[in-house]
C-alpha cells in the first residue's frame, strides 16, 4: 500500500500490544507452559479484520523501540495494514497482555502496560488532520480515552471529525486501563455526541449512558443523534436500532474456543458493511457471523475471516 491518507477506507485510532495465549485448554497462568504469540487490542483487531475483507485499513497507535515493536510493525504488514501512522515512542517498552483460557468463553487478561503504555502517549503533532476528516471509516475505540495525552488528542479528533458519517465509536470499556468507573463514564459517554455509529455491550453502555437495559440504550444514543445503535447481549444476540427500525439479531452458535477477538471480527464486519451502505439489520447479520469465526479460534487478528468464510456460515440454517 502507497501510505497516501486519502487512499485509506478505515483510520481506527486506540491500543495495540502483542498478545500471548496460554493454548492449552483450562490452564491458568500458574499451570500454562505453552503460549501463542500474536497481536491484539480493539482497534488493531478491527483495522486488521477490515483488511482481511479487502479494506485499506490503518490503525492510529504507537509501539516501543523494541523487538517487540518491530513485531507488531511487521504482523501489522503481513496482515495487509498500513503502519503510516503507528508511532514509535523512544522510552516506553510495547505492552504485552496474556490471556488464559479458563473459562475460554470469558478468558482472564494480564496486561503489562507499566509504567505507561505507548499508544496512550498519543499527541496533537501524530495527528494528520486530513486522514482524520477524509477516511470513509473512522473508529476510536474508547479504552483509547484512558489517559492522557491521548485523551485529550482523541477528543480532538472526534470533534475535527465532527460527526461526518462514519465516526463509530466502541465503547470498549475495560476497567483495569481506568482509575475509576465514573472517569470511564465521564469520557466515553461524552464521546458518544461525536459519533453517528456506536456499539458496546450490556456493561459498557451502562459506563457509558448510565443503563444496561438495551432498548433504554438504543433509545438514549438515538436521542443524542446517533444513526445506527448496535447493543451486544452476549447469548440473546444483537439489538441493532435506527432512527426508522430496531429489532434483536439472533445469535450464532458456536463451540467457543476463545472468546477473545469475537467483538473486533463484528467492528471489523460492521466496517464492511457500512463501506458498502447495506441496510442495518444486513450489517449486523454479517458481523454475527464474522464474530462466530473467530470465537471458534485461539487467536485474534489471525483469525480473522475473510469474506467467503462469513458468506458461507451464513448461508448455514
Amino acid at each position: 500500500m502507497s501510505g497516501r491518507p486519502g487512499e485509506l477506507e478505515v483510520l481506527t485510532v486506540g491500543r495495540v500490544s502483542v498478545d500471548l495465549y496460554a493454548d492449552e485448554a483450562g490452564a491458568g497462568f500458574a499451570d500454562a507452559q505453552r503460549f501463542a504469540k500474536s497481536i491484539g487490542g480493539t482497534a488493531t483487531n478491527v483495522a486488521v479484520a477490515a483488511a482481511r475483507l479487502g479494506h485499506r485499513s490503518a490503525v492510529f497507535t504507537k509501539v516501543g523501540v523494541d523487538p517487540f515493536g518491530d513485531y507488531v510493525i511487521a504482523k501489522l504488514r503481513s496482515f495487509g495494514v498500513d503502519t503510516t501512522f503507528v508511532g514509535r515512542d523512544p522510552t516506553l517498552r510495547t505492552p504485552l497482555a496474556f490471556a488464559a483460557l479458563t473459562p475460554p468463553e470469558d478468558p482472564v487478561l494480564l496486561f503489562y502496560r507499566e509504567p505507561a503504555a505507548p499508544d496512550m502517549q498519543l499527541v496533537p503533532a501524530d495527528i494528520d488532520l486530513s486522514a482524520v476528516l477524509d477516511v470513509n471509516v473512522l473508529w476510536i475505540a474508547g479504552s483509547a480515552m484512558a489517559e492522557e495525552p491521548a485523551r485529550s488528542t482523541i477528543t480532538s479528533m472526534l470533534a475535527e471529525r465532527a460527526r461526518r458519517r462514519h465516526a463509530v465509536l466502541d465503547l470498549d470499556y475495560r476497567a483495569s486501563l481506568w482509575t475509576s468507573e465514573s472517569d470511564a463514564s465521564a469520557v466515553i459517554g461524552a464521546a458518544v455526541d461525536h459519533a453517528n455509529v456506536v456499539i458496546g455491550n450490556r456493561t459498557e453502555c451502562r459506563v457509558a449512558l448510565g443503563t444496561d437495559q438495551p432498548e433504554a440504550a438504543a433509545d438514549l444514543l438515538l436521542e443524542r443523534g446517533v444513526e445506527l445503535a448496535i447493543v451486544k447481549l452476549g447469548a440473546d444476540g444483537v439489538l441493532v436500532a435506527t432512527p426508522s427500525a430496531s429489532a434483536v439479531v439472533p445469535p450464532r452458535p458456536i463451540e467457543v474456543v476463545c472468546g477473545l477477538g469475537a467483538g473486533d471480527a463484528f467492528g471489523g464486519a460492521v466496517v464492511h458493511g457500512l463501506l458498502n451502505n447495506w441496510p442495518a439489520r444486513t450489517i449486523v447479520d454479517y458481523a454475527n457471523a464474522a464474530g462466530a469465526i473467530v470465537a471458534g479460534r485461539l487467536l485474534c487478528a489471525d483469525a480473522m475471516p475473510a469474506n467467503d468464510e462469513i458468506t458461507e456460515l451464513m448461508e448455514v440454517p
